[in-house]
């Protein structure tokens, strides 16, 4: 699938060092963005690259959980923040050991299948680590936060989800990649949000038993201790092999004119959520 990662040119938008002051709820403003923007013809194929502290980004399903507020006030007590993401999904922890990539195509006029956009992921993660002997699987891993098909793994242990956004003829493929740090204690956390947040009530929708045991970071399976830094290197040097050319760039007007609107609509469907953790707040 490396076909679709073969594009005339490739953007680069680095917001990983940005720093705890970047709000999540503003990264998923810039990917709708992106998408309509490279949609539409007026930007190039982008990757984006960003990292966020502390958060916990719950999938619209996590909404319905019939005590999502003790949950919440529980990852605030952790020094969690929340935000609800606009695609699918289930929770998914965010530090300053994760990072986030996003690769946003245009889409073909026959259109992209959605299997070929998390293939075109997996091949661009497995190409980062070629050097290493360990092989990455893609396929669901049962016990971990957030599975799906193409959870990323290395002798059964999880370091990474991907998921896809698809809006108006832009389709954004968007990979977790845990560097660094404890992915069992990551795991633990959300663990204990769908335990208080679930209780042992029935519900009509699914929420993962999660076991810590199945989640590792990339540092602790390749004993290694990568950073951000390391893993931004060998996305980039990857990314040189499918473009003519690869280069470093910002918003550009069209984008630029977009960016509020998209931002406030996240914040919008945000709104009951965010009030929880505000009401939290007042009352400690």
């Amino acid at each position: 699938m490396e076909g679709l990662l073969r594009q005339p040119e490739w953007r680069v938008i680095d917001q990983s060092g940005v720093g705890p002051l970047f709000p999540a709820l503003e990264s998923f403003g810039y990917d709708d963005t992106l998408c309509a923007s490279v949609g539409a013809g007026k930007a190039p194929a982008t990757v984006r690259t960003w990292v966020h502290h502390n958060t916990v980004v719950l999938g619209i399903q996590d909404t319905k959980l019939p005590y999502l507020q003790e949950g919440i006030q529980f990852l605030n007590g952790q020094g969690y923040q929340v935000i609800v993401r606009n695609s699918g999904g289930l929770a998914v922890v965010l530090d300053a050991g994760v990072l986030n990539v996003s690769l946003i195509f245009p889409e073909a006029e026959k259109g992209i299948d959605i299997n070929r956009g998390y293939e075109a992921m997996w091949a661009l993660t497995k190409s980062m680590f070629a050097d290493f002997p360990q092989r990455i699987d893609a396929g669901e891993i049962d016990g971990s936060y957030c599975p799906g098909s193409y959870d990323l793994s290395i002798g059964g242990k999880k370091f990474a989800g991907i998921s896809q956004r698809r809006l108006r003829k832009g389709v954004a493929v968007q990979i977790y990649l845990s560097v660094d740090g404890s992915g069992s204690k990551r795991a633990e956390l959300v663990r204990e949000f769908y335990r208080r947040a679930k209780k042992d009530e029935a519900t009509k929708f699914f929420s993962p038993e999660v076991v810590p045991d199945v989640m590792a970071s990339l540092s602790e399976l390749y004993r290694c201790d990568f950073s951000i830094s390391d893993m931004m290197l060998r996305l980039l040097n990857q990314l040189q092999h499918y473009g003519d050319r690869l280069y470093a760039g910002g918003l550009n007007e069209f984008e630029l004119e977009l960016l509020p609107g998209y931002i406030h609509r996240i914040v919008q469907r945000n709104e009951p959520y965010l009030a929880m953790q505000t009401q939290k707040e007042a009352g400690s």
